[in-house]
């Protein structure tokens, strides 16, 4: 088991904070590891042992399950936890409990669909959502309530002693989803691109390095309660990002909100960063309010530099984003209609 560090006497900025991260080094894990060991941190991994097993050799890892499977976590001590895996509320709360007495801190790693509408411009203080039916525990369905319910008993097991991150999406190098991924990849295939427009369309995404190394710094500094962790840019700026790094001339052919529902476009998923602003409780899901989180020290690098690692290390991804034939057939139905 790891060396134990009394917790009380160590100072917040102490470069040798001692991490416990309950998750696998895959993406937003992978980050917060490479992010701890650049500060001079210690990292020990709890996880299955079934993602990137040959990483990171000589970070100690206790192999374990979640659902039942928490022995191997008894009598260690950390000086915080970092929580990238938690979807069940009984699943977090089980572990919340056992560590409680052992780590002086516990970062949860939310998300912003906690929120129960976006008819407004959110903040932290905002309702949250609730399970569609008691008890469910349907992450497709009723997955920012069971978000909002881990965060609850984190805080029930770290009363004062929690940061909740509220992360957007979530983007960069190694992005497994695909969603931003396609925009930068998009363009550098040239052509006519298809956009939801207009170009100030307020979009939120963050970074994974950029979210990683506040994670880190949470553990360092330990504020409480919950923080909205993305970014503000526009559409347009992802385009004009996506042209100049891919060193592509692409035209963007701006389209509105009602050609793309009349043509059954598939919100988040097949045109990736649009949601439909015409649905009120959604208006305002790309605009959440930061301040928090930014006052707190959360910064974002430029979009060039999260663009440029996007195309050398994150894929497409199957059924994500318009199919070249599809965005064909919108571009025509687009022009036919008199627009563009």
């Amino acid at each position: 088991m790891p060396r134990a560090i009394h917790r009380d006497h160590l100072p917040v900025s102490h470069p040798g904070v001692r991490l416990l991260l309950l998750g696998g080094p895959k993406f937003l894990g992978r980050a917060v590891i490479d992010a701890a060991l650049e500060g001079d941190h210690d990292v020990t991994l709890f996880n299955r042992g079934t993602t990137g097993a040959d990483l990171y050799p000589d970070v100690p890892r206790i192999l374990g399950d979640r659902d039942g499977g928490l022995d191997g976590l008894r009598g260690g001590e950390w000086d915080a936890v970092v929580d990238t895996s938690g979807y069940l509320p009984r699943l977090v709360g089980a572990s919340a409990e056992l560590l409680k007495d052992a780590a002086g801190h516990y970062v949860f790693v939310s998300s912003i669909s906690v929120y129960a509408s976006f008819a407004e411009v959110v903040d932290e203080r905002a309702p949250v959502a609730e399970l569609s039916e008691p008890g469910s525990e349907d992450v497709g369905t009723d997955y920012g309530a069971l978000k909002a319910l881990c965060e609850q008993a984190v805080e029930s097991a770290f009363p004062g002693r929690a940061t909740a991150v509220r992360a957007g999406l979530i983007v960069g190098p190694r992005d497994p989803t695909g969603r931003f991924t396609y925009w930068p990849h998009r363009v550098a295939r040239g052509g006519d691109v298809l956009v939801p427009g207009p170009a100030w369309r307020p979009v939120q995404l963050i970074d994974v390095r950029d979210l990683a190394a506040w994670i880190v710094r949470a553990c360092e500094e330990r504020p409480s309660g919950p923080f909205n962790a993305t970014g503000a840019t526009t559409m347009g700026a992802v385009l004009d990002s996506s042209r100049r790094v891919a060193g592509s001339s692409v035209r963007g052919v701006e389209v509105d909100d009602a050609f793309l529902a009349d043509q059954g476009v598939g919100e988040w998923m097949e045109l990736p960063l649009w949601v439909d602003t015409r649905n009120v409780g959604w208006r305002h899901f790309l605009e959440v309010d930061t301040s928090r989180a930014t006052a707190a020290g959360l910064t974002f690098r430029p979009l060039d530099d999260t663009v440029a690692a996007t195309l050398e290390h994150a894929a497409l991804v199957d059924g994500v984003g318009l199919a070249p034939e599809r965005e064909r057939e919108l571009l025509v139905a687009w022009w036919g209609c008199g627009a563009g």
